[in-house]
């Protein structure tokens, strides 16, 4: 047994397909006997955080289910978590891969494209601030880190900590292509003004969407934004 208790659901994606997808039962669970998570800075309450479903990622998951795709373009997800848009732009034929420091992420996503009957998928370590190096492997995935550039960079709900040094806008911009667009789903985080500065301060501008959705019978209310950042002087695709 991997010391932490799991669930499987069809998960209902406007726009596309359903997913069925493992994820952790509840915030309780926690396993960490080698201390992967800990020499990472992970700490047990922030440990499952990576295995549960998001309302943020559900909105940008839907926005990947009605995105234009483009040939030849290479979409990243940093802090993929159960990496639910991944797997969206991933079934319709997208050059996606997905990034966590979680050590138990790459198996989630192997289960997950498993039991969706999809190919492998591009997975590896990123992290914008890591305390440690990251583990030689993970859930038998050989260490791979994020390098290059990317034409999309995605990520939901990313702003929940105080980033005072700019590590998460400096990481983006070392790994955005000089056209390329960096989409944020943010639930109207505290963080938010000082990232929008620390993004511009890398030369990025800002076009937002706020993102209301009432309640229903399988969601909970949602207020708040897709950030959209582009470089000065580009123009939207």
């Amino acid at each position: 047994m991997p010391g932490y208790l799991v669930k499987q659901e069809r998960i209902a994606i406007a726009g596309a397909d359903d997913l069925i997808i493992r994820s952790l039962l509840d915030r309780q669970q926690f396993s960490d006997p080698l201390g992967e998570a800990a020499r990472m800075g992970i700490s047990s309450a922030a440990w499952p955080l990576f295995g549960l479903l998001w309302p943020s990622g559900a909105l940008m998951a839907e926005r990947m289910a009605s995105r234009p795709m483009r040939g030849g373009e290479r979409i990243l997800e940093l802090g993929c978590g159960l990496a639910l848009a991944s797997l969206v732009g991933h079934r319709r034929g997208a050059d996606v891969t997905a990034s966590d420091c979680h050590p138990r992420t790459a198996g989630f996503l192997r289960a997950n494209l498993r039991l969706n009957a999809l190919p492998p998928m591009k997975y590896l370590h990123g992290h914008w601030n890591p305390p440690q190096p990251a583990p030689q492997r993970c859930d038998g995935f050989a260490r791979r880190v994020v390098e290059g550039e990317y034409d999309l960079i995605i990520g939901s709900d990313l702003l929940y900590e105080r980033d005072a040094g700019g590590m998460l806008a400096a990481y983006i911009s070392r790994h955005a292509a000089p056209a390329g667009e960096v989409w944020i789903v943010d639930p109207d985080r505290g963080n938010r003004p000082a990232f929008n500065r620390q993004m511009a301060a890398q030369g990025f501008g800002l076009a937002e969407e706020r993102l209301h959705r009432a309640a229903t019978a399988d969601a909970v209310a949602y207020k708040g934004r897709l950030l959209v950042y582009r470089r000065a002087g580009v123009e939207p695709a």
